[in-house]
């Protein structure tokens, strides 16, 4: 009997967070190892997540990536994974995979797996929804790379997105682009989902990987920051606490949130319902950025 009780509290906890959120667009951004597990049901965990939110009706958005994927389809294919400042090298060889993987494998699978569990989704090739502008890295004397068919995203045609949400239909998005000569770009998946999460003003963002959060030590789970203002992003990036790969997400998420967007969560996608964790009980399970 204590645990239906329990259950019955836990739905009441959640009770004025989906009466708040309800008619609002949530974008996800879905990536991570767990995405390679060999448990279907950890696998199946972030779907069942994105079917309770449309149940309750939120409007969600998924932009998922691929990287260890398109790895193992590049080696496959006799191409050798080559990264510059942990963007990949991408020449033509290589975006051809990148395209494959991203949206014509992982985005069905992610797609049909929503489906199968009682949701509504729909795939699109982000090709066909993001423009982009190629990406130059600076190199150490000042001069730029090319590091081939890598895009930054800059647009988002959100007419079929917005035409889908009405139809209580979840978009399902792959991270690459259009450029500006026609040709299909690889973009970074974060920096694709916080500029659909601002194209659609959504209401929330939520990142999810293959770590707790943003911490001071990343070693130490025990230093998750679980509040983090935007004006404090500078300082923990001078002070190395944010470097690497957590640079575009955390760059992403205020871009995101002066664009309009209420708050950025960072959750761990190992963690089982961590988006609906995070979303609907008072502590959450990650960090969140406000302005």
């Amino acid at each position: 009997m204590q645990d239906l009780i329990s259950k019955a509290a836990t739905l009441l906890e959640a009770l004025p967070y989906i009466q708040r959120f309800a008619g609002t667009t949530f974008v996800v951004k879905y990536g991570g190892s767990f995405m390679d597990s060999p448990d279907a049901a950890v696998r199946e965990g972030v779907a069942r997540d994105i079917v309770f939110l449309e149940a309750v009706e939120i409007n969600p958005v998924v932009v998922h990536g691929g990287g260890k994927a398109i790895t193992r389809a590049m080696e496959a294919a006799g191409l050798k994974a080559n990264f510059i400042q942990g963007q990949r090298v991408t020449d033509e060889a290589a975006v051809n995979v990148v395209e494959q993987v991203l949206s014509r494998e992982i985005n069905p699978e992610v797609t049909a797996t929503i489906n199968r569990l009682g949701g509504v989704a729909q795939g699109f090739a982000g090709s066909d929804i993001f423009t982009c502008r190629k990406l130059w890295l600076d190199g150490p004397g000042g001069e730029k790379l090319d590091i081939g068919y890598v895009g930054e995203v800059i647009g988002v045609r959100t007419e079929p997105l917005l035409e889908c949400i009405a139809r209580g239909c979840t978009p399902v998005i792959s991270p690459t682009a259009r450029g500006e000569d026609g040709h299909i770009y690889n973009c970074n998946a974060d920096v694709a989902a916080a500029m659909a999460a601002a194209a659609l003003k959504a209401r929330r963002l939520v990142f999810m990987s293959d770590v707790p959060g943003l911490m001071r030590d990343p070693k130490d789970p025990a230093t998750l920051i679980s509040h983090l203002p935007a004006d404090e992003v500078p300082g923990l990036k001078k002070a190395g606490i944010v470097d690497k790969g957590m640079i575009p997400k955390v760059d992403s998420a205020v871009a995101a949130l002066r664009a309009g967007v209420d708050k950025v969560s960072f959750v761990d996608g190992r963690v089982a319902h961590s988006v609906l964790l995070e979303i609907f009980t008072d502590e959450g399970v990650g960090t969140e950025v406000v302005l």
